[in-house]
Formats: structure tokens, sequence, C-alpha cells
């Protein structure tokens, strides 16, 4: 899929000449790069593989636009402040939030240290960024945030339990935001996928069926960038929302401890 011109054009007038992306060296990250670069924004571009996000750089850059590539651990401030202080002197106008990872088996079983860093880097680091951002976006009077939640954001989910509870607090903190700050011109977004064949699920540790391809994802997202304050971007993502809208919130729950049973090797 490939955002249309009259969609490039609206994206880039309204929100500027750069935008950051988090998380940018696969999956979903890499591929809203990829539309941005298509659509001629300047790019900072962070992710902890710096070899990965030199050749991506690379790739992505044309005669028209920059590419920064920042490498950096946003599980540690050090890595939040090296990102934040990379793009001083440059008019940020779009902040794509979509570093993040999962863990998965049974909550009692998982390393303490892996949740604590999953805590850091799907909420903390997403927390100071967007705090850092919209001071920026309010003096320029524009600007876009997406946050990239998730399916598990709207209920528990048992063998991911962490997990969907770092992606619920994006799903509040970006609905809330898509209100207030909507007097200062700044445009917030919740995308809510579901499975996405990304590395995602070998480090969470979990075989993903029937996956969505993260082209798939991407032009949806920005499209609804300024349109709405939340996208289930993909058909799978819709059919699996929608089936379970009617029912009650702990049934979703135990329907969703099956479904973590077959994508889980625990």
């Amino acid at each position: 899929m490939k955002l249309s011109d009259s969609e490039k054009s609206r994206l880039k007038a309204t929100y500027g000449e750069w935008a950051i992306v988090t998380g940018a060296s696969s999956g979903i990250g890499l591929e809203l790069a990829t539309q941005l670069a298509e659509a001629k924004f300047n790019l900072v571009l962070t992710a902890r593989n710096e070899e990965r996000l030199l050749e991506i750089a690379r790739k992505l850059k044309t005669k028209s636009i920059q590419i920064k590539p920042v490498a950096a651990d946003l599980s540690v401030p050090e890595g939040v402040k090296q990102l934040i202080q990379s793009t001083k002197g440059l008019t940020i106008g779009l902040l794509i939030n979509n570093a993040g990872f999962g863990t998965s088996g049974p909550f009692g079983n998982t390393s303490l240290q892996n949740e604590v860093n999953m805590l850091r880097v799907n909420c903390e680091a997403v927390l100071s960024l967007t705090h850092y951002f919209t001071q920026q976006f309010k003096k320029q009077q524009r600007g876009g945030i997406v946050f990239l939640s998730s399916l598990v954001a709207f209920q528990g989910v048992p063998y991911a339990a962490n997990y969907a509870a770092t992606k619920a607090y994006i799903q509040s903190l970006a609905e809330a935001l898509a209100v207030e700050l909507t007097p200062f011109h700044i445009d917030v977004l919740a995308a809510s996928p579901g499975p996405v064949d990304s590395g995602f699920g070998n480090r969470a540790n979990m075989i993903m069926k029937n996956a969505l391809a993260p082209a798939k994802i991407g032009v949806p997202i920005l499209s609804a960038l300024g349109k709405q304050k939340n996208v289930v971007p993909g058909l799978l993502s819709k059919v699996l929302l929608y089936s379970l809208r009617t029912v009650p919130r702990f049934v979703k729950t135990k329907i969703l401890e099956q479904v973590m049973r077959g994508f889980t090797r625990h």
C-alpha cells in the first residue's frame, strides 16, 4: 500500500518538515518511516541497532530529504535524552511513538528486569517524548502525535498481562491528549493493530499466527492522522475487534487467554 499524492501533500502541509519515528529499524516503524520518506519528510529515526539504522538511512535518503539516524536505548533516561538532544535546531512537526516490545508467558515465570524494561520503553519513554514535544508543538501551534496502541489494550490479557497493561496506558493517554491538545492544533491518534508480522513475536517469545504484514498497517495509520482519534488498521484487526465488541469484558479476557495460549511457546 502507498499513500496517495493528495495524502502525502496533506501530511506535509499539516505537520511540516521533520518527523521522528521511534523503533524505526523494523516492522511498523520501518513501514511508517518509508511512507513518510516518500511523502518527503525529513526524518529522525531511532532504534538500538546502529548498523541497521545506518543501512535504512542509506536506503531512504534522497536528494530532497534528510535522514538523521540516532542509535539510542529508550529503556534508559540517557537514551531518551540523547534522542531529544539530537533534534535541537530541527522543526519537528510529527512524533511517531512506535518503539516497544512485549513479553509472554505466566507472569510469575517472567524476568522482572524484562518487565521493568518493557514499562520503560512502552510507557516511560513515550511519556517523556510526548511531554517534551507537546511543548514544542504548542509553541508552533501545530503538530501530530501517533501512539502505537494494540487490540490487547481494551481488556486484561492472561499470559501477556504486563504487555497488555502497557498498551492500556498508551490507549488511555492518547485518548485523553486527543481532546486536551485539540485547541493547540495538535492532532493525536491511537493506532490499535492486531498481530503484526514483525520482530515483535521473536522478542516476545510468541508464535504470531495469521499476522498482518506491516505494509498493510502504515498507510491506514497515516491516513487517519488528523481525521480520527482512533484507528484499527488492517482487515484482520477490525474483524478481531468488532467480533468482541458486544462481549462482556471478563469474557473477552477469557477468550484472549485461549488466544495467548496458542501464541506462546510456554
